[in-house]
């Protein structure tokens, strides 16, 4: 049996009933309807050596497809081995921003030596304890991405304000790697597998017994895919809304009075399709004061992706699945969009720089941080 032959097999892709609830589902496919994942699985069932189709690529692994498919296909982890084959013959997608994400990522699997916590000012931490921040890349994302205002490093100095007001002072540590998120979806096994190891030698050397993060993508990682690799982690890998809900229910923090303005959420989809959560951003958003809340059409898990993955293939149609996620929220009358993800904040930016759009772009924790009372 061929190596797709068994990934066939594993991801069970063979129940595909041939619907095509997942191309009328698919974002990419509204915009490009020649992408189709029904046509994807039904060429690999029939031609086992299709690896060097393009739309391998085109897919954001979203996950939309999968919440609805009948047969209950897991597309987005057919895509990931897909892209694993695909590379050991030489196929891949096209980088975007010239590969320095990819650069960055591959760099940080060496015996390298990091300032990945100079962005640290007044904030509290620690050099072994409990709890462990894992920052992520953000650190990165402000350089690549400055002349959009990423805005990553802000974000993660409010995470640590928001710690340190809960009374907690967390490790963050000059050794973090990047999760391995992008790598592994990228159909980079090997280089997942590298920085994920770095990772735990690093946690566990300081002694944290749980993990808190700030991007969907780090913890949908280190949640449910390292200890598909590598057993039990030895730590508890805890999402920030998680930990902000216990504070929030014990009264140690509170928040004071805002100019009143008209919000949205973006659920990002590795936080919300693949994490299942979507309740706790709006309990949070609910609960800061002058903000009116409203729904976008497509929400939950109907939400759409933010139009790109993995620092792969950015396009036209990533631009037009942005622009049409923000006109959704201005139709609404939104003035603010709010995710919880620093890529979408990043790529939602980058849309509204483009197009001169006047709608506000805020990550969450950025909100929060700003109406906590600090005394």
């Amino acid at each position: 049996m061929t190596a797709i032959a068994e990934l066939v097999n594993a991801t069970k892709t063979y129940y595909c009933l041939d619907c095509g609830v997942c191309t009328g589902s698919c974002p990419v496919a509204r915009v490009f309807p020649e992408f189709s994942p029904r046509q994807i699985i039904e060429r690999s069932l029939y031609d086992l050596e299709e690896l060097s189709d393009r739309t391998l690529w085109d897919c954001l692994t979203c996950a939309q497809c999968s919440v609805r498919c009948p047969a209950e296909i897991n597309f987005p982890e057919f895509i990931r081995l897909m892209r694993d084959e695909a590379r050991t013959i030489g196929f891949d997608g096209m980088p975007a921003h010239n590969g320095m994400l990819q650069t960055i990522m591959s760099l940080q699997t060496k015996h390298i030596h990091q300032h990945r916590t100079s962005w640290i000012e007044d904030g509290k931490t620690k050099e072994t304890g409990d709890v462990f921040y894992f920052v992520g890349c953000r650190p990165y994302f402000d350089v690549i991405f400055r002349d959009i205002d990423a805005g990553s490093i802000q974000g993660a100095q409010h995470i640590l304000k928001i710690l340190n007001l809960c009374g907690v002072e967390p490790v963050v540590s000059n050794d973090e790697r990047c999760c391995g998120h992008d790598a592994l979806w990228n159909g980079n096994a090997e280089t997942f597998k590298q920085l994920a190891r770095l990772n735990l030698d690093t946690i566990r050397s300081s002694e944290a017994k749980q993990v808190v993060f700030s991007c969907p993508e780090g913890y949908h990682t280190f949640k449910y895919v390292y200890p598909e690799y590598f057993g039990d982690l030895g730590f508890e890998p805890v999402y920030i809304l998680d930990f902000l809900a216990d504070k929030l229910n014990q009264g140690v923090i509170e928040f004071k009075d805002s100019e009143k303005k008209i919000v949205t959420y973006h659920d990002p989809c590795r936080l919300g399709r693949l994490a299942g959560i979507y309740d706790a951003p709006r309990k949070l958003i609910e609960a800061l004061p002058g903000l009116e809340f409203r729904e976008m059409i497509r929400s939950r898990e109907n939400s759409i992706c933010c139009g790109t993955s993995g620092w792969m293939n950015c396009s036209s149609c990533s631009k037009e699945i942005q622009m049409q996620r923000l006109r959704e929220a201005k139709d609404i009358g939104a003035d603010t969009l709010i995710t919880a993800c620093p890529k979408c904040q990043i790529h939602f930016r980058c849309a509204k720089a483009a197009y001169h759009l006047d709608i506000e772009i805020m990550d969450l924790y950025d909100l929060v941080a700003d109406l906590l009372k600090m005394d």
